[in-house]
């Protein structure tokens, strides 16, 4: 899953830059190695595309092609924002307003211009309650956003303003001075009005029903294919920086296929099982990417079994994070100590997982899992329980689920696990139903900061799907982002307090840090991978012969 949390004001932390393997450095090629003529690229990918509106976009596959086909005023690379279609920017002294002045001559695929009225219409149809948009509360800050949330206000009252074509003042609440790292994401990206009536509730379910004005045009998506392509933009303004002239993708689940596509010559890159990457390290093209990015279970608390703390615990408790780290997915995945991972962030020297950490959420008991079912079982009344594990249809996650499935019921005979893995898009609406008993999900951050993760389970919030409430949690979460949120050391405080209360509660379980084993072509150059939040970008990506 792909959706971000608005860092709270005045706590820019250290940012703890998480790298790539030595081995996936990308050099200037030698004079040796020459620009192909042929500049096409070809891509596997485990998932196949949900949605290309921004708007409604909710994982991080499709977040990334809409990237590539599209831009705001900020493009991420190497975690920091770059130009886009901003080229000048100016703050307040207050630190309250922010004017924009977009670039001129850019254009939408259906030939309209890109203006600052673009913006104003994609940002009131995100902010309005009544799309649904799981990525709505990123937008708190903003002045009056978190009435709109609320019903309270229009989202016409929403800060932001078109003083013309080429102007777009942005008005906040509380002084944000990392704007401009948040404004990267797709969700503050604009959208062409005459393009979403036309198409409506069809919009961005297929090539066909999108415009595009990014570096590259989306095409041959049906809306169910597992093929498609990028192709360069004639009409992006920075087109002479753009090498590629087209990117093949193709969706292949299985990562035997996919390597043996890879070898082949077929595509270009892959991600790797764990039992690939431990033959294949140190191979050239071999590289681990390392995200700001967890696996957990999530439980359903409207499950009556999943109210009840010990159960959860025990639940916990019965899963060796190391085995599954190590044996199933592989690929340099460490186990999770809590739900922020390592190298998120520090304080005071050390990073933010080793000041949360708990004993629950990090330990392996058997024994201590098997008491507290059995207390957990008798304080409701029962002595035994089935559920259904909801994963997706990916290799890796059919794996894990089967891992967790066979651990529970070896180590917990009293429940039986069936598991369910379906195609990405069917695991987010039925979450967003709240249609599962616990899913087998993850969170990639768009920010390094310890809210990122932690405000995903405060009440309210669109992602808390298994709707955990707890006060205190709640009211150290909110201290964190308010009165606390311009004294570092205050609002740490607040974030460690309410990981260790989230260890203590797990309405999720951690389970890994994801270390993910790809296959990169040497002749491929330029490759951006962002760790935390958009991941991948093709703007500067070149191929030699």
């Amino acid at each position: 899953m792909k959706l971000k949390k608005l860092l709270a004001a005045g706590s820019l932390l250290t940012v703890v830059t998480l790298t790539l393997s030595a081995c996936n450095s990308q050099k200037t090629p030698s004079s040796s190695h020459k620009p192909a003529a042929k500049q096409v690229l070809n891509w596997s990918l485990q998932t196949e595309l949900a949605t290309l509106d921004s708007v409604t976009v909710t994982e991080s596959g499709s977040a990334d092609m809409i990237n590539n086909s599209m831009e705001g005023l900020f493009v991420l690379k190497h975690n920091k924002p770059t130009t886009g279609l901003a080229t000048d920017t100016k703050v307040s002294n207050d630190g309250l307003t922010y004017t924009f002045t977009l670039r001129k001559g850019t254009k939408w695929s259906n030939g309209d211009p890109v203006t600052a009225n673009d913006f104003v219409f994609a940002w009131q149809r995100l902010i309005d309650p009544k799309n649904g948009s799981l990525s709505a509360y990123m937008y708190s800050g903003i002045k009056n956003a978190d009435d709109i949330l609320a019903g309270k206000k229009s989202p016409k009252t929403l800060g932001i303003k078109a003083l013309n074509d080429h102007k777009l003042v942005v008005t906040l609440d509380k002084p944000l001075p990392y704007l401009k790292l948040l404004l990267t994401d797709v969700s503050f990206f604009p959208q062409n009005q005459r393009a979403v009536e036309k198409f409506g509730k069809k919009y961005g379910t297929s090539s066909d029903t999108t415009v595009f004005n990014g570096p590259f045009l989306l095409k041959g998506w049906t809306g169910s294919n597992l093929n498609w392509k990028l192709v360069k933009n004639k009409n992006y303004w920075n087109k002479k920086h753009i090498k590629l002239d087209k990117i093949n993708f193709k969706v292949d689940k299985s990562l035997t296929t996919a390597y043996d596509l890879y070898q082949a010559d077929k595509v270009d890159f892959t991600h790797l099982s764990a039992e690939q990457a431990k033959q294949l390290a140190g191979q050239p093209g071999y590289r681990v990417l390392h995200r700001a990015q967890n696996t957990y279970l999530k439980f359903n608390e409207a499950k009556k079994e999943f109210q009840n703390k010990k159960i959860r615990q025990a639940i916990s408790y019965a899963l060796d994070r190391k085995q599954l780290a190590d044996t199933v997915v592989g690929g340099g995945s460490i186990p999770l100590t809590n739900l922020v991972p390592k190298g998120v962030s520090t304080f005071k020297g050390k990073d933010f997982a080793t000041w949360a950490k708990t004993k629950v959420g990090a330990s392996y008991d058997p024994k201590l899992a098997h008491k507290l079912l059995k207390e957990g079982l008798a304080e409701i009344g029962e002595d035994h329980f089935e559920f259904t594990l909801l994963g997706q249809d990916t290799e890796i996650s059919k794996k894990e689920s089967e891992f967790i499935q066979s651990q529970i019921e070896q180590t917990l005979p009293e429940i039986k696990v069936q598991t369910n893995n379906v195609p990405i898009k069917n695991q987010i609406a039925r979450g967003t139903k709240g249609d599962f008993d616990v899913a087998l999900t993850g969170w990639l951050a768009d920010i390094a900061d310890p809210s990122n993760f932690l405000v995903i389970l405060t009440k309210g919030n669109s992602n808390n799907m298994g709707k955990y409430d707890n006060p205190k949690y709640n009211a150290l979460m909110q201290a964190a982002e308010t009165t606390d949120a311009m004294n570092k050391d205050k609002r740490f405080a607040d974030l460690i307090a309410a990981a260790k209360l989230l260890n203590e509660d797990q309405p999720v379980v951690p389970l890994i840090q994801a270390g993910t084993p790809e296959m990169l072509r040497p002749t491929v150059h330029g490759m951006v991978q962002n760790t935390a939040g958009l991941t991948e970008n093709f703007r500067s990506v070149y191929i030699t012969d």
